[in-house]
């Protein structure tokens, strides 16, 4: 895990980059504010299921950090909701599957937006995916970074839609605040 960990966080820089410069900024700059310090590494085991239509892998949900590195198994099961309607994500060898979460979606004034997924229990198994949410490193006390919409993605016609806060109170925030797996964004909104 500690090697995936190190490969998955170079993964994550070039996927910034990547991000930063189709938001018109110095390909750095998502990495330079601090959004790729640190990762958590979730695991998930799924075994076979004789009756998949009475249970979910995962509930619907979005993800709240800034972007989610998912590597899952030959089986799949990932779903993600387009348009109202739950579409498979199909799994293909050697590919990751990557997801915007809530707080890009924050500090991107709704440039990026997250996407609700879910994960359906299947009668074959046992199923394995691994996710690697790439993040603000923060402790207790440490990395008191506010953030907000990026500055140079507001103008007059698209003023910031969010407050500022930090990581680390967004993401407590989350999981305090009835983890029922939807976004907790409308909080966040000014004049909410």
């Amino acid at each position: 895990m500690f090697e995936y960990s190190k490969h998955v966080m170079k993964v994550g820089h070039i996927v910034y980059e990547l991000l930063s410069e189709a938001l018109g900024l110095n390909p750095s700059y998502l990495k330079d504010i601090g959004c790729a310090e640190s990762n958590l590494i979730v695991a998930h085991y799924y075994p076979a299921c004789p009756q998949p239509e009475l249970t979910f892998g995962i509930r619907s949900h979005v993800d709240f950090c800034l972007l989610t590195i998912l590597l899952q198994d030959q089986i799949g099961g990932l779903q993600v909701l387009h348009q109202n309607q739950w579409v498979d994500v199909p799994s293909l060898p050697g590919s990751l599957i990557i997801n915007v979460g809530d707080f890009i979606q924050l500090i991107t004034n709704d440039k990026f937006k997250s996407v609700k997924h879910r994960v359906l229990s299947k009668r074959a198994g046992p199923r394995i995916s691994v996710g690697a949410l790439i993040k603000p490193y923060y402790a207790d006390g440490d990395n008191l970074r506010v953030y907000g919409p990026i500055e140079e993605l507001l103008t007059k016609e698209e003023p910031a839609i969010y407050g500022e806060t930090t990581y680390k109170d967004y993401e407590t925030f989350y999981f305090t605040k009835c983890d029922d797996g939807t976004t907790k964004l409308p909080y966040f909104r000014l004049g909410a």
